[in-house]
């Protein structure tokens, strides 16, 4: 899916446009699952976290970095990391 949607942005010339309105438009999604969630409405949700995916892929392109490459940093930053729920909350280890 991510190299359909980098194509995507290129096929449309955002891989050219400025990042940093790539991440106002972030922002605006976020707000967007915020909104979504708070009323519960699962469809709603589902479209968000869709939309800030293909942004932040977008925002790669533009960056010229691997998104994929984000998530295995990512991921092997948290891969053995140790914590406990709190309230629902997840903290790691180091910050009890």
């Amino acid at each position: 899916m991510f190299k359909l949607i980098e194509q995507w942005a290129t096929d449309r010339n955002l891989h050219t446009a400025d990042p940093n309105k790539q991440m106002l438009k972030l922002m605006e999604e976020t707000g967007e699952l915020a909104s979504a969630m708070a009323r519960s409405n699962d469809a709603l949700t589902k479209d968000a976290v869709g939309d800030i995916v293909v942004v932040l892929t977008v925002l790669c392109t533009q960056l010229n970095i691997s998104v994929e490459e984000c998530i295995q940093i990512a991921y092997d930053e948290i891969k053995d990391r140790k914590g406990k729920m709190i309230n629902g909350v997840f903290i790691k280890e180091a910050d009890l």
